[in-house]
């Protein structure tokens, strides 16, 4: 996988939200910002991949939408992750010379379309295997976390004050990003008097529901080496789907354990070369969880390692979510994983806002999970290089 595939072009939608348009247009509009950002042309894309987020039954709606004449297509899906999932894929196909110019979207419209929050189930819960046992339960995504939150802190000693450190993290940096959706700063006081919503999380403890999108070119190296854009290579990726074990799942464990050791396998580096980290943050204890699970603290450290702004650029030992991530800046059709991507790129780059940038950034790790902690869910892991 080493030295096989650059992102060459990113583009993040400026709007959280948009009523005005289709979520194909969304999508058009995103591939379109980010083929413009590495210099390439629809006519350029022999590849495509995409998730659950693209309008229709299939992706050959969308693909015809673009117009795109394609060698490859992949449409894996695995909820949140699924665009960390395919810059590994992605990255697989460009060494086995199955496409050369891969396209990555993703685009919804879930709060112009009255997305309901966290509290209520969604659609295609009802068909989970497993339903007919904890259904009459009422599981939901928040009450799901709130169940996490609960075991470690029952097992480890972690406080709200602690989990609210990584809010507060991330209104620190998004206030210096002109499209966040929540960009004022928020005190740990704040986090703490915001409404419970699943005992022990808060509000300000949960992300954002946003309308957006963005998307992801990804090159071969002899065509990034043509392109007038730093180059950004993949160097590590890992994927897994976590399981609840058979009816013994762990709640302070998550799929980055199993990702992230194999992202760092393949890239053959470890936690003390991260320069930078885009850690998926639907909920504050899931960076916690991750934060751990990755091995940049031990497990049931968390909460002492998040405290006292050490995830703040500029002052902490992992800057984290650059720009707001998904408790500040945006979520776009819940799912997180390619606004994680794209501020990797930016600091990577050097393009991150000058009062966020880390200074020397040459290595970065994206990753996150997709569906629910509790419910079996996808996790994948993306190490980048800047060149």
């Amino acid at each position: 996988m080493k030295q096989t595939a650059c992102i060459a072009g990113i583009y993040e939608h400026p709007m959280r939200v948009i009523a005005d348009r289709s979520t194909a247009e969304v999508h058009m509009e995103c591939a379109r910002g980010a083929l413009r950002d590495a210099g390439l042309s629809f006519s350029d894309v022999d590849g495509f991949f995409g998730g659950r987020d693209i309008p229709g039954s299939n992706a050959s709606w969308l693909i015809d939408y673009m117009n795109l004449k394609l060698r490859h297509v992949d449409t894996t899906d695995a909820g949140g992750c699924s665009n960390l999932m395919h810059v590994s894929h992605a990255a697989q196909a460009i060494a086995m010379k199955k496409c050369s110019v891969a396209l990555i979207t993703q685009a919804g419209r879930p709060r112009s379309e009255g997305q309901a929050t966290g509290t209520v189930p969604r659609p295609g819960d009802p068909d989970r295997p497993d339903m007919p046992w904890d259904g009459a339960y009422n599981p939901v995504i928040t009450t799901l976390y709130g169940m996490m939150a609960q075991r470690h802190a029952y097992e480890y000693g972690t406080t709200a004050e602690q989990l609210a450190w990584i809010r507060v993290a991330a209104s620190r940096h998004a206030q210096h990003n002109p499209h966040a959706m929540y960009p004022k700063p928020v005190t740990l006081e704040d986090v703490l008097r915001s409404p419970i919503v699943a005992d022990p999380l808060r509000r300000l403890d949960c992300c954002v529901i946003s309308d957006g999108g963005g998307a992801l070119v990804m090159v071969s190296p002899e065509i990034a080496k043509t392109l007038d854009k730093p180059m950004v290579r993949v160097l590590g990726c890992g994927e897994t789907i976590y399981t609840q074990n058979g009816g013994k799942p762990d709640l302070t464990t998550s799929g980055a354990s199993r990702s992230g050791a194999i992202a760092f396998q393949e890239a053959g580096i470890n936690v003390n070369n991260i320069k930078y980290a885009s850690i998926y943050d639907n909920f504050t204890i899931m960076v916690l969880i991750q934060i751990e699970d990755l091995g940049f603290c031990k497990k049931g450290e968390g909460g002492k390692f998040v405290e006292n702004g050490n995830l703040i650029s500029g002052q902490g030992s992992l800057p984290i979510n650059t720009d707001g991530g998904g408790l500040c800046n945006n979520h776009p059709s819940n799912r997180g994983g390619m606004i994680k991507i794209m501020e990797a790129v930016r600091q990577l780059r050097g393009e991150a806002h000058s009062a966020v940038q880390v200074p020397d950034c040459d290595i970065a790790l994206a990753c996150g999970p997709g569906g629910s902690v509790g419910s079996g869910h996808g996790h994948a892991t993306v190490i980048l290089e800047r060149v």
